[in-house]
């Protein structure tokens, strides 16, 4: 009978130690969650980012669930094992007295000693124990404390002190408690350390966006040309930072003006960087129309040459970069100031329109395929005549597949019923689309760059 009364005795117990060690692991895991919470709602609005952050809120924490009153947080580089950032909590010292207390406790106190033996350390009375260190004129009182190793995947991430002015304070359930939270914990801080490094990447990379962003405006004609008898004007809101959309529009040999509106495929940064090359190009092979010839006698010879811009850049594009599969739809025209002709390659791009007081007097549709996508490719010169009053306007993609809030297109159809109603002037026309696009937009996110350009013959 006595046998199995001590054997019942020693289950009870075991049980007993059994339900205490869940117990332990049930508030560990508490503790870690609550400090996950409080890290995930209060970052954002904390100076010095989430890593701070968690710091902070981890301390805190930890604190107020052993009635600390005081405490730090020392956060380690896995690597070199020196201290990337500190967290003082409850503390009256001043900034000079909080570098001597870190450097100090990590050489000689309680924080080292952890560091060193990567467990826990329990201090019932600091005045019987060499591992805590009284520095000189210590503005407050301590009598025990508990020093708590962070430690996830075997690198050492952290130590948490815990300190109170009164002897027995932490006990040794509350140390066993702390240690099984510490390695919840461990979770919580490389977390916050990766989303800290992500965050610090983010934003060199926004500063990177911003400088191409910079640049690109910089490939936009600063001074459209000023004409008498012509108004120039246009529309550019890129979608993101950089942009695959350009226009452009500058002055060639014997007065004449280059005209283009394009987009390049794709987005980001490889298509802006696609954008500044056609720009370019187009640019350069139209001011040598000098060293080309004219391949007909039935268009302006000038216009002609200038032209073949668009051929010559499709070749470069296709035989140099072919392996990126980047091209662009691209409208170039070359306008005679002095007479309304206009002469124009249309790569692929959507229909420009002249408008008129009676709406859409003609459209000009593609004479060529998109460029860059192939070499050798045929690009049709076509002309047309502006006469007074009229308007030639261009677009991209971007304004007709433009989104409401519930997800619908803008469509081609309502971009045709803003350019057939009669407009004084191509700023006028330019605004009134515009207007009544981003109203349709509302505050729905725009998935593309939206360009226009217009010209008008007064």
């Amino acid at each position: 009978m006595g046998t199995t009364e001590e054997n019942l005795r020693e289950e009870i117990k075991s049980l007993q130690k059994e339900m205490a060690r869940q117990q332990d692991e049930i508030a560990a895991y508490r503790l870690a969650q609550k400090v996950l919470i409080e890290v995930t709602t209060g970052c954002s609005s904390k100076p010095g980012g989430i890593i701070k952050a968690a710091l902070q809120k981890t301390l805190d924490v930890c604190a107020d669930v052993t009635a600390t009153e005081k405490g730090s947080l020392f956060l380690l580089d896995p690597a070199s094992k020196k201290i990337v950032d500190a967290i003082l909590t409850r503390t009256e010292v001043s900034p000079e007295q909080r570098t001597k207390l870190i450097g100090s406790v990590l050489d000689k106190g309680l924080a080292g000693w952890v560091s060193r033996n990567r467990e826990i350390g329990l201090i019932t009375d600091t005045e019987q124990d060499d591992r805590w260190l009284t520095l000189p004129n210590q503005p407050y009182i301590v009598r025990s404390a508990l020093g708590v190793p962070i430690i996830n995947n075997q690198n050492l991430l952290g130590i948490i002190t815990l300190l109170h002015s009164q002897p027995n304070h932490f006990t040794d359930r509350m140390a066993e408690s702390m240690e099984a939270t510490a390695e919840q914990i461990g979770l919580v801080l490389e977390n916050a350390r990766l989303y800290g490094q992500l965050d610090i990447y983010s934003k060199a990379l926004d500063h990177e966006l911003e400088k191409g962003r910079q640049i690109q405006i910089d490939f936009l004609p600063y001074d459209i040309p000023k004409l008498d008898d012509w108004e120039i004007v246009a529309c550019f809101h890129p979608a993101k930072q950089v942009a695959g959309d350009f226009y452009d529009a500058f002055t060639l040999g014997n007065d004449q003006i280059g005209l283009v509106i394009a987009d390049v495929c794709d987005k980001g940064v490889g298509a802006a960087l696609f954008m500044a090359l056609f720009r370019s190009l187009i640019r350069i092979f139209s001011s040598e129309e000098d060293k080309l010839q004219a391949t007909t006698t039935s268009i302006n010879l000038a216009h002609e040459k200038a032209l073949q811009a668009v051929r010559l850049t499709n070749d470069y594009v296709a035989q140099n970069h072919w392996q990126m599969s980047m091209f662009a739809t691209l409208f170039f025209g070359v306008l005679d100031p002095k007479t309304g002709l206009l002469s124009y390659v249309n790569g692929g791009h959507e229909p420009l329109f002249i408008i008129n007081q009676d709406g859409i007097k003609q459209t000009l549709n593609s004479t060529g395929p998109a460029v860059g996508m192939m070499p050798n490719m045929k690009f049709e010169i076509k002309e047309v005549q502006l006469e007074p009053g009229e308007i030639l306007i261009g677009y991209t993609d971007g304004v007709t597949e433009a989104k409401c809030p519930e997800g619908k297109l803008f469509t081609d159809k309502r971009l045709k019923e803003m350019v057939e109603k009669p407009a004084n002037s191509a700023s006028e026309l330019i605004g009134r689309i515009k207007n009544k696009l981003f109203d349709y937009m509302e505050d729905a996110a725009q998935f593309d760059d939206i360009t226009m350009l217009a010209v008008r013959r007064n």
